[in-house]
């Protein structure tokens, strides 16, 4: 499950003379977010990290390069079979969910409203921390509404990089944690030696379900329904089985599968850390389908985003 942990979070831009509304936002938070956001394109950097979630605790090496705004990077699991992973020139709009604590990238800001995530996040600033022996500041961000996690980062004062980071459910219970142990600022070289995956990236959503068995989806079909502020970011081909979402901090995508017969009725449901996955048999307008959504929303968020699903431009039958 490698590569779903080591998936990468989207952070929206905030910029622009809003700033100075935004609901109340601290303006000092957002800045520090904006300087998180764009610490991607400008930092090379090797460490030891640990993600966390439950009991399950896990050790692993990265090593990210980024050079004409391309990144290239190696992760190597540091107990068990020691699998690696390898990116190699993987373009800064290639979306994955999860991975919290690598990067935040500020790919996506396509709305009017400038305040970005302070729309449907509140934000503060927290104390000073020491993480992998840097200086941190601590911002919290806490969802206005029911449909999405709340998070607490720490942010590196010297580089911007996120340094640690708790998911935290609407209970209060931290769902998942990824910190650094280590880190050195800097050019980085990966060993060349044999690796398990090498990862050129050409799709912009990864570890979707198997449709191997199923042609491409017939019709265009919708999602009517997301919490306010998600945006569609990919999936807008009317063939198309997956299509991705992002509030600009949370992502999630879902995928559709088209269907002989109606499925045994039921839901699967399962999460591990803060990623959710939602699976349920439908019958939309007559036809079998297979609705599967898969991100960082809690679980009731997933369902009634599969339950939005219809056919048509527009949702109509």
């Amino acid at each position: 499950m490698l590569r779903n942990i080591l998936s990468v979070l989207v952070l929206a831009s905030f910029v622009g003379p809003a700033w100075s509304d935004c609901q109340g936002a601290d303006k000092t938070a957002l800045r520090w977010l904006d300087r998180m956001s764009r610490s991607l394109r400008e930092t090379s950097y090797q460490g030891v990290f640990t993600y966390q979630h439950g009991l399950s605790v896990q050790a692993m090496r990265i090593s990210h390069s980024v050079k004409n705004n391309i990144e290239t990077e190696e992760v190597t699991r540091l107990s068990g079979s020691g699998e690696r992973v390898v990116r190699t020139k993987h373009p800064l709009d290639c979306i994955h969910p999860g991975h919290r604590l690598v990067r935040l990238g500020a790919l996506y800001s396509d709305a009017s409203d400038d305040c970005g995530i302070a729309d449907y996040y509140q934000l503060k600033m927290g104390n000073l921390k020491r993480i992998a022996g840097r200086t941190a500041v601590t911002v919290h961000v806490r969802p206005r509404d029911m449909y999405r996690y709340g998070y607490q980062m720490a942010i590196d004062t010297e580089t911007g990089l996120l340094l640690k980071t708790q998911t935290i459910a609407e209970d209060g219970r931290v769902l998942e944690r990824f910190q650094f142990a280590d880190l050195k600022i800097g050019e980085v070289e990966t060993d060349g030696t044999q690796v398990d995956v090498i990862h050129n990236a050409s799709h912009n959503f990864h570890a979707e379900p198997d449709f191997s068995e199923h042609g491409d989806v017939v019709g265009h079909w919708v999602v009517k329904w997301v919490p306010q502020g998600f945006v569609l970011t990919q999936g807008e081909s009317s063939s198309t089985r997956n299509k991705t979402f992002t509030d600009g901090l949370a992502v999630f995508t879902v995928f559709l599968e088209q269907l002989p017969e109606l499925p045994q009725p039921g839901a699967g449901r399962a999460r591990q850390g803060g990623t959710t996955a939602y699976t349920r048999g439908m019958n939309v307008s007559g036809q079998p389908v297979l609705v599967t959504v898969l991100g960082e929303v809690p679980m009731n968020t997933a369902r009634m985003v599969a339950d939005s699903i219809a056919w048509g431009a527009n949702g109509a039958d």
